[in-house]
């Protein structure tokens, strides 16, 4: 069943990273249990070798091959760094991910007595760091000007642009730049979707698209043999919830171009070839990091039960962080917000030091709201004095983290709420320290081997992070009854991607014709059983920004197309059954029109 996905007639219409995957057609209905085993079947596809199928994986030689191309593009710069730049890109979790590796490798070079080579954009700017931003992803024109703007007066600029689906218009715009502009910038393309695949439709207000003859993609591909452009794009296997690229594209972002930059460093400063064989090392560390992980599945389901529970009864679920460990749980938190229609201080993140630790380009963002307030000590002011036993704090930590400053926060927790537990990474025969240990109601500790050191460990203690706080952030809102089967039902429908997603989500849930998902999604958008003209005729634009203001639409259009129901009844359906399975099945039984 793992590798169904990839017959040819397996959902045919979608591109793999929205396709649903088959191991958890039922995750909506597993226990915390079975949900943490379900996750780490499907964060083994990202390692599975080729078969023989169209697609291309990790360890594909042509991956492989682009790989140690782009990898030495970077030595290239870091050579001759000056006026040069190495611009990472991307929207969502992709560009949290670009400022993560940007600030990681600055700080490698700082090391080294280097300034700076890297830069990152977000669309939205650093507020999306940590809110959702998603309408400045649908304007290619922002992307072009924001790149422009940062890469002003270089002369050598090598662009990485994020796109897991091929789809993102701010990414769009920016590799079209780079491609008009050739003598400057080199663009690389990360993805995992084929390009086949690509986004075809044009962006909002302009004519460019991933795919096609004047598609983006396909004119990189035509210069990619020159090596004046580079598509990275293997197939990773579709995410355990559909329609969410923040599980599995981004480990698989992460891992594939800190293998890249890592290898590009070495070369420079440690002197060791980019080679075929250290790339598949590098590569095959992080699978081990991976399985390492996952045999801490029980521990994992433990803290998943006790966020759901949490969840269940209207209480919250934060991280408390140390260093980079802390920005896992900052973005983890960030994504539940668009992922499930999640409140946002449902989840929340807390980096010790705050914006000083933090690093990003803007500086402070304190003063946008409490949404922005992320330290230790916002934390403590803002939610500490109302924690109960209903919340679960999480602290995220190492053994070489400042273990006193640790062990106090975590006295402080315990005197409002037992719910404190420690995901902890140590040495390979360490244990978490007694006077953590005994505050603590439950600890994860991953003991890492011996032959791991420095930066490397560092950015592998970040990937085990993120798979434990994305399979208890995703776990706790399934258990919520966030997920229907296995698809991000209550997603928010802020831009043009979310709202062609919205409907075909419809389609194959509903068995409904497209134009009535798209109208059933209309009204419940708009709160109106009757669609006036003004509506029909409105643009995407128009329906993206009232749909921000609202919730639970997509779970009320469901529920409309299956039962025949009317808008107020299917509210009042909702509200009694938070659980969107238990709730549809129920009017499924006493409905004429039956399943679809």
């Amino acid at each position: 069943m793992s590798d169904m996905w990839e017959l040819s007639d397996y959902e045919p219409r979608l591109p793999v990273s929205e396709k649903s995957n088959p191991l958890t057609c039922d995750i909506d209905r597993a226990t915390p249990n079975q949900i943490v085993k379900l996750l780490e079947a499907c964060d083994a596809q990202m390692f599975q070798e080729e078969t023989g199928s169209v697609y291309q994986r990790f360890f594909s030689n042509s991956i492989i091959q682009t790989m140690l191309e782009v990898s030495k593009q970077v030595e290239i710069i870091l050579k001759d760094p000056e006026d040069s730049i190495v611009v990472l890109s991307g929207c969502g979790t992709s560009g949290r991910l670009a400022y993560l590796l940007a600030t990681c490798f600055n700080r490698a070079l700082r090391e080294q007595n280097q300034e700076p080579q890297y830069c990152y954009i977000i669309a939205g700017g650093d507020r999306a760091l940590l809110t959702s931003q998603e309408a400045p992803e649908d304007n290619p024109e922002v992307g072009m000007l924001s790149l422009m703007k940062l890469c002003e007066g270089k002369r050598h600029v090598l662009f990485i642009g994020i796109s897991c689906g091929l789809s993102a218009p701010f990414v769009v715009g920016q590799l079209d730049f780079c491609l008009q502009q050739p003598d400057v910038y080199i663009p690389v393309l990360v993805g995992f979707n084929p390009v086949c695949q690509a986004r075809n439709e044009p962006m909002p207000g302009s004519s460019f698209t991933f795919k096609g003859v004047e598609g983006v993609a396909q004119r990189m591909q035509e210069v990619q043999g020159g090596q004046r452009a580079f598509i990275l794009n293997p197939a990773v296997g579709p995410e355990a919830i559909s329609g969410s690229s923040r599980m599995k594209g981004g480990s698989a972002t992460k891992i594939l171009l800190e293998t890249i930059l890592f290898a590009a460093h070495r070369a420079v400063y440690s002197h060791t070839p980019i080679t075929h064989s250290g790339v598949t090392e590098h590569l095959r560390r992080y699978q081990k990091s991976v399985e390492l992980t996952y045999s801490h599945s029980e521990d994992i389901a433990s803290l998943l039960q006790s966020a759901g529970l949490s969840l269940q009864c209207a209480g919250r679920v934060c991280y408390l962080g140390w260093g980079s460990l802390a920005m896992m749980g900052l973005i983890d938190a960030s994504e539940c917000i668009p992922t499930f229609g999640a409140d946002y201080d449902d989840v929340r993140g807390f980096l010790s030091g705050g914006y000083e630790d933090m690093g990003n380009t803007e500086g402070p963002l304190s003063s946008l709201g409490p949404q922005f307030c992320i330290s230790h000590k916002d934390f403590v002011r803002l939610v500490l004095p109302t924690l109960t036993d209903q919340d679960t704090v999480v602290l995220l930590c190492s053994h070489s983290d400042d273990a006193v400053g640790v062990e106090t926060m975590a006295g402080r927790v315990r005197g409002r709420t037992s719910s404190l537990h420690v995901l902890y990474h140590g040495q390979e025969n360490g244990t978490v320290p007694d006077n953590l240990s005994s505050l603590c109601s439950s600890t994860l500790n991953i003991r890492w081997p011996g032959s791991s050191c420095g930066s490397s460990l560092h950015m592998q203690w970040e990937l085990s992070t993120k798979l434990v706080l994305n399979a208890v952030s995703t776990g706790a809102h399934i258990l919520r009854g966030k997920v229907y089967r296995n698809h991000m039902i209550d997603l928010q429908v802020s831009n043009s991607k979310l709202y062609h997603r919205a409907i075909q989500l419809l389609q194959k849930l509903s068995g409904c014709p497209e134009c009535q998902c798209e109208t059933a999604l209309l009204k419940a958008l708009y709160d109106t059983e009757d669609l006036p003209t003004h509506i029909l005729s409105a643009s995407l634009t128009t329906h993206t920004l009232t749909a921000s203001r609202r919730s639970k639409v997509v779970p009320l259009a469901l529920v409309c197309l299956l039962t025949g129901c009317s808008l107020t009844e299917a509210k009042s359906h909702l509200d009694s059954r938070p659980v969107l399975r238990e709730a549809v099945e129920v009017c499924q039984a006493s409905s004429p029109f039956g399943k679809p």
